[in-house]
C-alpha cells in the first residue's frame, strides 16, 4: 500500500492534527516505510503464539483488601487548620 498526499491529509484530518503542505512530501515516504514494515510482520506465522495479555506470567501478589480502622477521625483531624467534627475545611476554589 502507498500513501498519497489526500490520505495523508485523511490521516492528519482523523488524528485531529494541522500538517502543513511542505510536512505533507517528508510524512509520505516515512509512512510508507512504517506500512511496508507492518505488512512484513503479517507475513510471520502466529497460529503458535498465545495472545499475550499481560506483560511477564506474575501473579498478583498483593495483599488482600481489607478495610481497616488505622486512625481515628479526631486524630486525623488534630493538625488540620479548619475542621469540623468530622471533616478539613478548605478555602473554595473554584468559581461559579
Amino acid at each position: 500500500m502507498n500513501l498519497d498526499a489526500k490520505t495523508i491529509h485523511k490521516i492528519a484530518d482523523l488524528a485531529r492534527i494541522h500538517i502543513d503542505e511542505k510536512e505533507v512530501d517528508t510524512l509520505i515516504p516515512e509512512m510508507n516505510k512504517i506500512l511496508s514494515f507492518m505488512e512484513k510482520l503479517n507475513e510471520l506465522d502466529t497460529s503458535e503464539v498465545k495472545p499475550l495479555v499481560y506483560m511477564n506470567e506474575s501473579v498478583n501478589v498483593w495483599r488482600e483488601d481489607v478495610v481497616k480502622q488505622e486512625i481515628s477521625t479526631a486524630d486525623g483531624l488534630k493538625n488540620a487548620a479548619k475542621h469540623t467534627d468530622r471533616f478539613f475545611m478548605v478555602p473554595k476554589i473554584i468559581e461559579k
